[in-house]
């Protein structure tokens, strides 16, 4: 490729009479060097607490006349019971069925006449309701998340069509190798903590009756340990006085619980799920690591986007460029409270699994021995602090992080100087994080793919799990 725009350039130039040396076209495709990254600068947010424990963070961000408004309750996977699994997913998905005051068409024009709409999102940990609307009808959006979280409708004629619809979600993932590998890889590294069960059977979901439904929201949705967040061109003093009106006479209740974080698992474990005839594998390897509020978090999130994390990894151009055994692979360091776990996902083809992982192993090890060149690691540096200045860029990505900070109790200070602590990161760290973290006799390795193909190529691994 580059030597056709060469040709092209030389053409283009003799064409016009102009003789131009080729050393100078080439020098014309070198790349500017990259600049030195700039540090996240957020305005200071306004925060305060409501007597009932509600939370409230409030900061200007941008010039578009637009306010996001985000209610974080930590209620989410995690405080599901072993047999109620998803049930925070019907919670949340009920939720958008309408108040006791509005039914879902009329709550659904109303936040549309403010230019947005409900959007709930239930995770591990939390569960977010959001708007963003017009800055003008910001206090109104404020009283409706309100409404929607502490006056749901939830009405038990809906019940069985949203029950149907998770039952769609579910087996369209339960039907992919990937999904298929995700759960028995959770399963295997948390055992029988709530993060280790991700999808609920066919008939535990069937069965969730109302009752339930309304038990989880009684139980989990409160101001105690809720925060609400503010993010864009708003008037403070109206957004303040608006959801010190909505939420102020919540009631507290009794908080639920907060779920103790999952016990330390370091044993090495395979698992081969057949899947007869595939022309790919599904690979998930890794292992829990220390979570975001440890002192080597940032050098975990360094080392895993040097190793595996980025398109410019070492795993990636190996197993991707170099050898051509997979379209697409990735690692990611994946947070959750008081834990996060390490994990390097690759589809390869079936005949090449074994190979695969063999290099997967070798770059982990490499990187456990040898500091990595300063060259490479300022490239990885560069291209992580740009993404999250990226990330912030938004007032839902503003919001995200903020929450992002509190969920882990990270201190004012820790999106700021960000950018500098992941500069701050030696070739040195990265060798000591991975040699300290990244140990390959601790790894669980999921497999799913052909057995009769693939188990004589795990051979190896299989032999060393059981030395």
């Amino acid at each position: 490729m580059r030597r056709r725009m060469l040709t092209l350039a030389c053409a283009a130039a003799t064409a016009l009479g102009v003789i131009v040396p080729i050393g100078a076209l080439q020098e014309k495709q070198q790349p500017p060097p990259a600049g030195t990254p700039k540090d996240f600068t957020l305005p200071k947010p306004a925060r305060f607490t409501l007597p009932n424990g509600l939370a409230v963070t409030m900061v200007p961000f941008g010039q578009v006349p637009k306010v996001t408004v985000r209610l974080v309750v930590p209620a989410g996977n995690v405080d599901e019971a072993k047999n109620e699994v998803w049930l925070a997913d019907l919670t949340g998905r009920m939720l958008r069925e309408g108040t006791t005051k509005r039914p879902a068409d009329a709550l659904a024009r109303e936040l549309a006449a403010m230019g947005g709409e409900l959007g709930i999102g239930v995770g591990p940990d939390r569960t977010n309701i959001t708007t963003d609307v017009l800055t003008e009808r910001g206090p109104e959006a404020a009283r409706l998340i309100a409404e929607v979280a502490r006056e749901p409708r939830f009405p038990g004629s809906e019940l069985a069509r949203v029950k149907a619809a998770l039952a769609r979600d579910l087996a369209i993932q339960k039907s992919t190798p990937q999904s298929q590998a995700q759960e028995k890889f959770h399963e295997v590294i948390y055992g029988d903590h709530p993060y280790g069960r991700l999808f609920p059977t066919d008939a535990m979901l069937a069965g969730y009756a109302l009752e339930q439904v309304q038990a989880f929201h009684k139980a989990h949705f409160g101001p105690g340990r809720s925060r609400l967040y503010v993010a864009g061109v708003f008037d403070a003093a109206a957004m303040e006085q608006a959801i010190r009106a909505a939420f102020g006479s919540w009631g507290a209740g009794s908080a639920a619980p907060v779920p103790g974080p999952p016990a330390a698992a370091s044993a090495r474990r395979l698992v081969v799920l057949d899947r007869p005839g595939a022309p790919q594998s599904t690979i998930y390897l890794g292992l829990r690591v220390p979570d975001p509020s440890q002192k080597d978090w940032i050098g975990l999130q360094v080392t895993d986007s040097l190793l595996g994390g980025s398109f410019a990894s070492r795993i990636t151009t190996n197993i991707r460029e170099a050898k051509g055994y997979t379209y697409s692979p990735f690692s990611s360091v994946n947070p959750h409270l008081r834990d996060a776990h390490w994990v390097q996902v690759a589809d390869v083809t079936t005949a090449v699994t074994g190979d695969a992982l063999k290099e997967i192993f070798s770059e982990i090890e490499r990187l456990r021995k040898e500091p990595p060149p300063a060259e490479e690691l300022r490239g990885i540096q560069n291209n992580l602090a740009g993404t999250f200045v990226v990330q912030n860029s938004s007032r839902q990505g503003v919001i995200s992080q903020l929450a992002f900070v509190d969920l882990h109790g990270l201190g004012d200070d820790y999106l700021a100087n960000y950018v500098k602590r992941v500069m701050a990161v030696t070739p040195e760290d990265v060798r000591r994080v991975a040699s300290e973290y990244l140990r390959a006799d601790q790894m669980a390795l999921v497999v799913v793919g052909d057995r009769k193909t693939v188990d004589p190529q795990l051979a190896p691994w299989a032999s060393a799990q059981q030395k």
